[in-house]
């Protein structure tokens, strides 16, 4: 049968490398192609006193429907713990909890993008995100990174061609897929050019708190003067991902019309979930805990740098992410990183191939590699067999 879909849905396509990745769940493929959290270092046993306690004390309450736009306790805590990190005074009615931050994405995506509106974002940019944005059939502008993050000269010229433009997102911790952090000087100029262009930016902020060396940058939005700033949190990769517990904070008008949004699309997040995450918060250190995990996590990148360095043929290039959960790999530009994967797949060992990452897929000769979900000895053993792929690519 022949399905009349919305032109929407057209738009919805699988990826190519799909059913590649697919192979990735062996158990005797060593991958770094997720971005999955160390799930040795859930806090399992902590959650499975709290869940009983939950159920023994106000079962009824934690497993009926609730307010949409969140639990009042878990939203107090985000604007008065999390957000104060981000050097963001705010307070719980400017913060709506959505299901992780991809519902965050979306509902912008929907907030804010006409179908065909231009759509400014770093070049490469996280693939999850371009989804959202392709659903929308969004005309992308992307622009180009550096150490610093994305080039803001190259910004303003763009807005400058396309004033149509309202919208930018951006990754500015630990960026993925590149591992790239935006200077403050940066932050401080995103901001002035969406005050005098008048654009919205979304800061989406998976993973600022993982960080490994030096200082956290205050958040874009500690500069936001005119409410333009839309931050996404989450706990997925500071606490536990299967809860699906984010969040949005913004300018009141805008959480009202994301509370509407969530009413159509789910309602609620799962009630009992809200209330172990913030009870959770409440009786235990989330600092202490991210302290262990940045721990495991910068051991496990230096391991994987180390044996880049050692493994990789020398010309290839990559990133030194100071905190988050990946590097970029560049190849030679002649190089399509999806062929390298099919050979890597014979030696048992996977990433995700970087073109998918390019909004207008143009470019092929990167890949990302995952560290946080792989022991210290399975990631040597893993570069060292695409290490080994690699050098047939370089003779």
């Amino acid at each position: 049968m022949k399905y009349k879909f919305a032109n929407r849905a057209e738009s919805l396509k699988g990826s190519e490398i799909r059913e590649l990745l697919k192979l990735t769940e062996q158990p005797d493929i060593i991958s770094f192609a997720g971005g999955l959290p160390a799930p040795e270092l859930f806090p399992t046993d902590k959650i499975s006193d709290l869940t009983k306690e939950i159920i023994d004390n106000e079962g009824g309450i934690a497993l009926q429907y609730s307010a949409t736009e969140g639990f009042t306790m878990l939203r107090e805590i985000i604007a008065t713990e999390r957000m104060r990190l981000a050097k963001v005074p705010t307070d719980k009615d400017n913060i709506i909890i959505t299901a992780g931050s991809q519902q965050a994405i979306d509902f912008c995506a929907r907030l804010f993008l006409n179908d065909g509106d231009y759509l400014i974002c770093e070049n490469p940019s996280y693939l999850g995100a371009l989804n959202a944005f392709n659903t929308f059939n969004a005309q992308y502008l992307p622009i180009d990174m550096d150490d610093d993050g994305m080039i803001v000269e190259q910004l303003e010229a763009t807005i400058q061609a396309h004033p149509q433009a309202k919208l930018i997102y951006t990754i500015p911790d630990f960026q993925n897929p590149t591992g790239r952090t935006m200077s403050l000087e940066r932050r401080k100029k995103l901001v002035e050019l969406a005050n005098k262009y008048d654009l919205i930016i979304m800061e989406d902020n998976p993973y600022g708190e993982l960080i490994f060396d030096g200082e956290r940058y205050p958040s874009i939005k500690s500069f936001d003067t005119e409410d333009r700033v839309i931050y996404l949190g989450s706990f997925s990769k500071t606490f536990c991902p299967g809860y699906r517990i984010g969040w949005a904070c913004a300018a009141d008008e805008i959480i009202q019309k994301m509370i509407m949004l969530k009413q159509v699309a789910d309602l609620q997040c799962s009630t009992i979930a809200q209330r172990e995450v913030a009870y959770y918060l409440k009786e235990n250190s989330l600092d202490a805990h991210i302290i262990d995990i940045i721990h495991v996590y910068k051991k496990r990148r230096d391991v994987m740098l180390d044996a880049i360095k050692q493994y990789f043929p020398k010309c290839v290039k990559y990133t030194t992410p100071l905190g988050g959960l990946f590097t970029w790999v560049e190849l030679k530009p002649e190089l399509n990183a999806a062929d390298i994967l099919i050979e890597a797949l014979k030696e048992k060992v996977a990433f995700v191939p970087g073109g998918a990452f390019f909004p207008l897929k143009d470019k092929l000769n990167y890949m990302r590699l995952n560290y946080s979900n792989m022991t210290e000895a399975r990631i040597i053993e893993g570069m060292k067999r695409l290490g080994e792929v690699l050098s047939k690519y370089y003779v």
